[in-house]
């Protein structure tokens, strides 16, 4: 598979990665570990190198998984995982230094490895200065147990403070046909400073690949059900965008899906989406988005077909967008 580099340390990974979040939570039933390992290493037999996980993923179980899973190639992949809840008390972000140091420990024998290459604050914690939280990654690559530092959902301010004192190789936020908001400020400031991004839910949360109509009726413990996107009112005014999707796939004879791939992957060469999934042939569909070219004129077809749609519903809850720094 093609090969792309995050930040200006030139870290090296498949131009597509995998997000492993969901075969341990939020889309369902969760897989039983073996599954969940089976799936892994199908991935990286397909050229897939960069995994995403991260400590509140179950919790903790995630990481598990996958350790199980990469530790047989452990020197042939690349692992993200990130810190930044109180897991186990009330669960809102904390980026104090002692935490981080905890997060990283018990990340560490979770994923039966000695360094992880990607460490992201998970969300930005208000209470801790972000030059704390940066120079104590700082300290931690100094000792040789991370490798490079990231963040997730981060805003320009932030991004700045971090990266003043010590180079942020990668921002993880949603990026995809259904949500552009990245394009207006953050975007800009990346590459300004040399950062990669990496999208996670390309596919719109699944939206984008055609297989979610008006009336599909979610799990009870599928997290969509929570998010306002996804109201029965929101769902049938989106599904224009949808259709659009599906009609220009079509004429590219490609899936919705690889489509909404490729337009990501098109943006920026220091793009690498994540998309996840917990089905074989949803993840052989995503790595043939890698071979879909888009040319010039197909970006522009795109552009003038989907510009004027205005997605309707917020992405997340109340609650959880609370979190998010902007």
């Amino acid at each position: 598979m093609e090969k792309r580099k995050l930040g200006k340390a030139g870290l090296e990974v498949s131009a597509l990665g995998f997000g492993a979040m969901g075969i341990s939570q939020s889309y369902g039933t969760p897989l039983e570990t073996a599954e969940g390992v089976k799936l892994l290493r199908a991935a990286f037999e397909r050229g897939i190198t960069f995994f995403d996980t991260a400590e509140v993923y179950g919790p903790y179980k995630n990481e598990e998984v996958v350790g199980e899973a990469l530790e047989p190639i452990r020197d042939q992949v690349v692992i993200a995982t990130k810190f930044g809840f109180d897991i186990d008390g009330s669960g809102v972000p904390d980026s104090r230094p002692a935490r981080i140091r905890q997060a990283v420990e018990g990340s560490l024998k979770r994923l039966r490895t000695d360094r992880i290459d990607l460490l992201y604050q998970h969300r930005v914690d208000r209470n801790v200065p972000m030059e704390d939280v940066a120079g104590t990654v700082k300290e931690l690559i100094a000792e040789g147990k991370v490798k490079h530092f990231g963040m997730s959902e981060a805003g320009v301010a932030n991004i700045r403070r971090a990266n003043a004192v010590l180079p942020v190789t990668a921002l993880q936020s949603e990026y995809s046909l259904m949500w552009r908001e990245p394009e207006e400020a953050i975007l800009p400031v990346l590459e300004e400073l040399g950062i990669g991004f990496v999208p996670f839910s390309p596919l719109g949360k699944g939206f984008l690949t055609g297989t979610i109509g008006v009336d599909t009726k979610f799990v009870a413990t599928d997290f969509r059900n929570t998010v306002p996107r996804f109201d029965p009112a929101n769902r049938a005014a989106n599904h224009v965008l949808v259709e659009t999707v599906v009609r220009i796939a079509g004429e590219k004879q490609v899936t919705p899906a690889q489509l909404a791939l490729a337009w990501v992957m098109a943006q920026k060469p220091w793009i690498v989406p994540i998309p996840g999934t917990t089905k074989l042939h949803r993840l052989e569909e995503n790595v043939g988005a890698v071979g879909v070219e888009l040319t010039v004129d197909d970006l522009q077809a795109i552009e003038g077909a989907v510009s004027g749609i205005a997605v309707q519903g917020d992405r997340y809850s109340p609650l959880n967008m609370g979190r998010i720094d902007r």
